[in-house]
């Protein structure tokens, strides 16, 4: 079995006092290939949510797609054939060679991390493989050189599975303290991928100003602690059309942002309509205000298997027992194939700024007077880096946890 995984954390960052001068863009021009990986995982993200939010309706749900993409994206470099082009593919990819593939992924890992002197930013990957597993040095070559991934031989025993679980345990700052409940005798190979950012809101809320209010949640009204802030406190982004509201809060010094979607109508109807042309078009005309927010305060945690789902978007042949191809990884590489896709996440929403956190295992066997951002019923909403648009995170809310 190959099993991937990766973790992205955000969180509350040090307090200097004030926020940390605006970035006002990347400190270099992308690369044709980081542009391309970068736009490939948001046609990803919105494949994969809307996907998510039609099989679970009036339900929240919050993933990274980037999480994902990478994880699988580790995994397809030692694909070939039908398995490669399917992964490839419902990726996002089309018929791109997986050197500029790799670069683009390799590209965007080095400069995101650098981007925000004021919020901490890791990125780590590592590949454990069983001893006994014949592994072919290009892959693992792939791996360190593309990837910056570690590569270690272990037992497959308890000491492996206490290895693996610490390690994303520790890389998720403890949000998600385990990814493996067992390692079973036809695991073969566990690939790694963790993000961790650590960052607070560039104009935080005042915790006095927290207050219960309502919010209308599917299922029913419930009362809520609601963060407040509020007119000419702070900036934010903003725009509102005849089908949704649209904000955005930054962090740190406006390298990362969430931007928050408040539908006119359903929350799932709307959700089913987004993808990377709909979405540059609510962002395109938000402007900066300082109008009053209200963000409601919130902790989720949400699993998915997502076999299933990426087999809906394209991608079976890789689930095939005796039929996928993973020969560019292993000389036994016709008996391997993906046989669960997990994937766990973990959102800390509160005054001071956002935690999240992500795992996926890939294995293989309204408007209101004053104006405000008054979030105050079922919302969608991203963790995103700015300039270069790659989403990080994306969520649906119907109900506070």
């Amino acid at each position: 079995m190959l099993v991937g995984v990766l973790s992205c954390g955000l969180f509350t960052g040090p307090d200097h006092g004030g926020p940390p001068a605006q970035l006002t863009s990347l400190p270099r021009v992308l690369t044709a290939d980081e542009v391309r990986v970068s736009d490939a995982a948001n046609q990803f993200a919105f494949t994969l949510f809307k996907r998510l939010n039609a099989r679970e309706p009036a339900k929240n749900v919050f993933v990274s797609p980037l999480s994902v993409s990478f994880a699988l994206g580790m995994t397809m470099n030692g694909a070939n054939g039908a398995t490669f082009n399917e992964m490839r593919s419902t990726l996002g990819f089309g018929s791109d060679e997986l050197a500029n593939i790799n670069a683009g992924y390799r590209g965007i890992l080095s400069l995101e991390s650098g981007l925000d002197p004021s919020t901490t930013f890791q990125i780590a990957n590592s590949v454990w493989h069983r001893q006994t597993l014949p592994v072919l040095p290009t892959f693992v070559e792939s791996m360190r050189q593309m990837f910056d991934a570690q590569v270690t031989a272990a037992p497959f025993d308890a000491s492996t599975l206490g290895a693996v679980n610490g390690w994303v345990s520790s890389q998720t700052a403890g949000k998600i303290p385990t990814i493996l409940e067992a390692i079973s005798p036809d695991d073969v190979m566990f690939l790694v991928n963790a993000i961790y950012f650590k960052g607070s809101w560039r104009d935080r809320f005042d915790p006095a100003k927290t207050v219960t209010a309502p919010f209308a949640a599917a299922g029913g009204s419930q009362q809520v602690p609601m963060m407040r802030r509020a007119d000419g406190v702070g900036k934010l982004r903003f725009a509102q059309t005849s089908t949704a509201t649209v904000g955005e809060l930054s962090y740190g010094n406006g390298a990362f942002v969430m931007t928050i979607v408040l539908p006119v109508g359903d929350v799932d109807a709307f959700a089913a309509t987004l993808d990377t042309a709909s979405w540059r078009a609510l962002i395109a005309p938000m402007v900066e205000t300082d109008f009053a927010v209200h963000l409601p305060k919130f902790t989720l945690e949400y699993e998915r298997e997502l076999k299933d789902d990426l087999k809906a978007l394209g991608m079976q042949t890789p689930f095939i027992p005796d039929g996928a191809d993973f020969t560019a990884m292993s000389t036994v590489g016709n008996s391997l194939f993906i046989a669960f896709v997990k994937h766990k996440t973990f959102v800390d929403v509160n005054e001071e700024g956002t935690e999240a956190a992500a795992v996926t295992n890939v294995g293989v066997g309204v408007t209101s007077l004053p104006p405000c951002l008054c979030v105050d019923r079922p919302f969608l909403f991203a963790i995103r880096e700015r300039f270069s648009g790659t989403i990080l995170f994306m969520g649906k809310i119907v109900r506070i946890p």
